[in-house]
């Protein structure tokens, strides 16, 4: 396994990382950058002679986010960007329900995952097999999936869904079957938060992202009243009591869309740490306040095994086709939907105290 010791901290490895060393180093000490430096220039190396790319997400460190990274941003954003590269090779710099999903929209390239044990609490909360269980206990109800899932777990949906549209996908799906129920499923507390969004009912499985679960409302209070001036921005994977006490809701692109644009004075992002620390190095004008829990899963994944996973071709991420057929509908039909007309109204979360789920 490379260390970053094998490569030098020379002058040439200096002056080609330069432009990254000025935009990460309030973030990175100088003597960090000295063995990260190395390892970023021989990636961007091998990318070049290799002809891959980096899909690096929102949780990924700075020196990778930054560093490496040719797309950062969402799972789904990110392998919506892969499939239109010219890219041969795919390095997920994420989780392996994300390299799934870069597969299935890119079945003719290669997909590797740095590590194989980067997986996810929620995606891994449920599989297939209990999705056609459910729609055998409900049967005509459309099945709406968040798009952290297996492939397996596509394949038996009808629409995918994403953080950001969720409401839109149910409120869709809901008209185009002529029904007042639609399962969404498998994340709990987006369940019960896009139910506070919508007069669809809803039915939902019990996963979670621990990451997220951890939070709680009386977390939320106490920043409050240490940090009057901060704008507390919650991820919808929060369970439902944090929403209601944050300033904004939303998906990891909405809460960085909100800090480029709103410049707040101070703000907390409610979600994975590194979240932060790749925001804040763009928005330099806010302070950001950092109490976050850390995704063991996101952080199984280095410089060092995004190297070797390079070098040597290593853990490719492979599909069934038959399922990847299946599971690539899923998505499109999501993909191919219009764009909301408005936000989703998070603040309906705060008024709907008592709107509920049939929780599977």
């Amino acid at each position: 396994m490379a260390d970053g010791s094998q490569f030098a901290f020379t002058p040439a490895v200096e002056a080609a990382t330069l432009p990254l060393w000025e935009k990460v180093k309030r973030h990175v000490t100088p003597m960090e950058w000295r063995l990260q430096a190395p390892l970023i220039a021989e990636i961007n190396r091998l990318k070049r002679e290799k002809n891959a790319v980096i899909l690096a997400h929102n949780y990924m460190t700075p020196e990778i986010f930054h560093g490496v990274g040719d797309y950062v941003g969402d799972s789904l954003g990110l392998a919506k960007e892969a499939a239109k590269s010219e890219a041969k090779i795919i390095v997920q710099a994420g989780v392996h329900f994300m390299a799934e999903t870069s597969k299935i929209l890119s079945p003719d390239k290669t997909v590797l995952i740095p590590d194989l044990r980067a997986g996810c609490s929620l995606a891994s909360s449920i599989t297939g097999a209990d999705v056609r269980l459910i729609k055998q206990r409900y049967p005509g109800l459309p099945v709406v999936t968040y798009v952290n899932t297996t492939a397996d777990v596509k394949a038996e949906t009808d629409v995918c869904c994403t953080s950001a549209n969720a409401v839109q996908v149910v409120e869709h799906v809901a008209r185009e079957w002529g029904v007042d129920r639609v399962i969404l499923i498998p994340d709990e507390f987006l369940a019960r938060n896009v139910a506070r969004q919508t007069t669809v009912g809803i039915i939902a499985w019990k996963g979670r992202c621990e990451v997220h679960e951890r939070f709680n409302a009386a977390d939320i209070l106490e920043l409050k009243e240490a940090y009057p001036d901060a704008q507390i921005l919650a991820h919808p994977e929060c369970p439902p009591e944090v929403l209601e006490v944050a300033d904004f809701a939303g998906s990891t692109a909405a809460m960085t869309n909100y800090v480029m644009t709103k410049k707040p004075k101070q703000v907390v992002l409610i979600t994975e740490c590194s979240m932060a620390d790749n925001v804040a190095i763009d928005a330099i004008e806010t302070e950001f306040v950092r109490p976050c829990n850390l995704c063991p899963h996101m952080k199984r994944i280095s410089l060092e095994n995004i190297y070797e996973a390079l070098v040597k071709n290593q853990y490719e991420v492979l599909v069934d086709p038959a399922i990847a057929e299946r599971a690539r509908l899923s998505v499109q039909r999501m993909i191919d939907l219009p764009p909301p007309l408005v936000p989703a109204r998070y603040d309906l979360i705060k008024a709907r105290h008592h709107v509920d789920v049939e929780l599977i």
